[in-house]
């Protein structure tokens, strides 16, 4: 049976407007490694110059920082709806992902466990351990279509033929596991683009082809990477300028460190909020740093922020679009937030 042919988000839910504000955040993303096997060039992570220049903890998730994540959650009104193993490395490279996995399946607050991958590592031995603690979905990135194509791409020797035969295997021992597989169709010629489906969509559950988009701050993708995007679109949906960022009022980010973003695109990390090592996840949530920065959005001063004045998502990823409702949620948010904000220890 063939994939369905759809993008890797999808917007049936209820209209984020009538849940603001949420005591509980929808999503949750976890870094499991902030480092990278692959040398992308149109991701900030691929850049080595760039990553040291941020400072940032480059490795692995210490176990008892993942833990403190999960069992934080329990403090939450109810349960999250998804924890992504995902944010600005490879996954697989951390050795106990399936132990993430599994805790957070049999921690009881968390309905969906999900990560993203390049695919590289997806050998039987490493990620039947994964099938096996429950994961949900895993969503595989297609990076070339060929071992030398993956060279220029991604500056990765990684066998072609191989990685096609792990998808396979992994497609036909996922159990209740959703696999979704997608290309950017920015680095591939319409010939390979039809090559990808031909390939991979009787072995995947979902599949999709999207463009390179300039979501993240303070990284130009068309000088940084030779690939030049074609379209101006993602996700197949309309583009249209907007005030408010809608993630960073249904979901947070964990960074490897365990330092926290209010979002997934802080790869520069300069919009902190939290360390979940010395505080609680709630309390994280409803901190002073993160209720101000939504209220700066709904206030309508997001351009005026350094960090999200020059960031694509304002542009090109966000599902919602809540910026006819701004006026209307900005007393509602007010108020809620002078009632819910945890001021920091100094």
């Amino acid at each position: 049976m063939k994939a369905k042919k759809k993008p890797k988000f999808e917007s049936e839910r209820v209209p984020l407007q009538d849940a603001i504000p949420l005591d509980t955040p929808l999503a949750i993303f976890v870094d499991p490694s902030s480092a990278c096997n692959f040398r992308c060039s149109f991701c900030p992570t691929g850049h080595r110059d760039l990553i040291a220049d941020t400072g940032r903890f480059q490795g692995a998730m210490a176990w008892d920082t993942f833990t403190k994540v999960v069992d934080d959650c329990k403090a939450f009104a109810s349960p999250v709806k998804l924890l992504r193993l995902y944010k600005d490395g490879e996954p697989f490279l951390n050795k106990r992902l399936a132990d993430m996995v599994a805790y957070a399946k049999r921690s009881g607050h968390i309905e969906r466990v999900d990560t993203i991958t390049n695919g590289s590592l997806l050998t039987p031995e490493r990620v039947k351990p994964v099938l096996d603690a429950g994961i949900d979905r895993i969503s595989i990135s297609v990076d070339g279509m060929s071992r030398e194509h993956y060279k220029q791409v991604t500056g990765y020797d990684l066998d072609f033929d191989e990685f096609v035969k792990n998808v396979r295997w992994l497609y036909a021992n996922k159990g209740s596991c959703e696999i979704a597989v997608k290309i950017i169709d920015d680095i591939v010629t319409e010939e390979q683009r039809k090559q990808f489906y031909d390939i991979f969509e009787d072995h995947c559950d979902v599949i999709s082809s999207e463009n390179l988009i300039p979501s993240w701050p303070e990284f130009d993708i068309e000088e940084r990477s030779p690939f030049q995007m074609k379209g101006k679109e993602t996700f197949h949906l309309p583009l249209k300028p907007k005030d408010v960022c809608t993630f960073i009022f249904y979901s947070i980010a964990v960074n490897a460190d365990g330092k926290v973003s209010a979002c997934l695109m802080d790869w520069t990390r300069k919009l902190s909020v939290g360390d979940v090592k010395t505080q609680s996840l709630k309390d994280i949530w409803h901190s002073q740093p993160m209720n101000d920065l939504r209220l700066q959005h709904l206030e309508g001063r997001a351009r005026e922020n350094p960090v999200c004045g020059q960031c694509g998502e304002l542009y090109y990823c966000q599902m919602d679009n809540i910026d006819t409702h701004r006026e209307q949620l900005l007393p509602k948010f007010a108020e809620y937030a002078r009632k819910t904000s945890v001021i920091p220890a100094e």
